[in-house]
């Protein structure tokens, strides 16, 4: 049989053998956009911090209105967000759910699988968080760990890693269709920048808890996680559930980008409510209420200058 109709048949959905091999043509330019992708100079938006924050406040109105289209329509989304360490998918997810109802929009993370976890089919804790009808749900990390940091780590067999390459397009095609939108990003980030960020990280109190001994690691075997995300590109960038890649140098820009796409793939229309009437108050009716002494306060350790002067969330 000739190498063609070899590869051919080792392809084949419809072929019920085990996959026992991954043949990665490699890609010419590492992480570079697609032509498609890229936007001539005179129609990039160009920004400062300022214009930064107001189109951002621009985008999350329309994702209210994508939520609202989401909830009365019965949609079911789901939203990865995979990458590198350090590469902003966390920011990303927080500036999208900032405004969104955490009922209707829900961010899934979940931990390391248990030893209970461990013994069952692989998509099986993550199947349990895939929404229902008008609901969407963001993946921080997901099943997509098999292919990273479970394969470089070594936290899998081979014949669990072959078999997870087999497995997950026709996983994810099952979910679509069944009507779920599903939406992949990748976030790509440049060593330099990496380390640039791990390294504030380390120097912010605030944030060293975001460094897992897994993302220090990581550092050591950067070429070896470059090769694991073009093993995985190669055989889950599939036309039902193709992946987006996201440059991510510049959180900033990588935000608004994000959001930006996300608001194309799914058509929506405004249904926002018409303005409301605040009813008045309800009458006293002669209830007297128990002394204010009889509860117990928090301290008032802190006091506007302004006492009119207040947040508005």
């Amino acid at each position: 049989m000739s190498k063609n109709k070899e590869n051919k048949k080792k392809h084949s959905s419809a072929e019920p053998e085990k996959v026992t091999e991954v043949k990665v043509q490699p890609l010419q330019v590492a992480d570079a956009p697609h032509p498609s992708t890229i936007i001539p100079p005179e129609q990039q938006i160009v920004l400062n911090k300022k214009s930064y924050e107001k189109e951002l406040i621009r985008l999350q109105v329309e994702l209210v209105k994508l939520q609202e289209w989401v909830r009365s329509k019965g949609l079911k989304v789901v939203v990865i967000f995979e990458g590198r360490d350090a590469a902003g998918k966390g920011g990303v997810i927080k500036r999208i759910t900032e405004s969104l109802n955490p009922r209707i929009c829900r961010v899934v993370a979940l931990p390391t699988p248990t030893d209970r976890e461990k013994t069952q089919w692989y998509f099986q804790r993550y199947a349990a968080h895939l929404p229902a009808g008008g609901e969407i749900v963001l993946f921080d990390r997901s099943w997509y760990n098999r292919a990273g940091v479970e394969r470089v780590m070594g936290f899998c067999t081979e014949d669990e890693y072959l078999e997870f390459l087999r497995s997950v397009p026709e996983f994810e095609r099952m979910l679509v269709r069944s009507g779920i939108l599903l939406i992949k990003y990748w976030f790509s980030v440049s060593d330099h920048e990496q380390e640039r960020r791990f390294q504030a990280r380390i120097a912010d109190p605030t944030k060293r808890w975001k460094l897992s001994p897994m993302d220090l690691m990581s550092r050591s075997r950067w070429v070896e996680y470059s090769k694991a995300k073009d093993e995985n590109f190669a055989h889950t960038d599939i036309k039902q559930a193709p992946w987006y890649v996201v440059n991510a140098d510049n959180k900033i820009c990588a935000r608004l980008n994000c959001i930006r796409h996300l608001l194309t793939l799914i058509p929506y229309e405004d249904l926002t409510p018409e303005p409301i009437q605040l009813p008045p108050r309800q009458a006293e009716q002669g209830y007297i209420r128990p002394p204010i002494t009889d509860q117990t306060f928090v301290p008032q350790i802190y006091k506007m200058e302004n006492p009119n002067e207040d947040d508005q969330d």
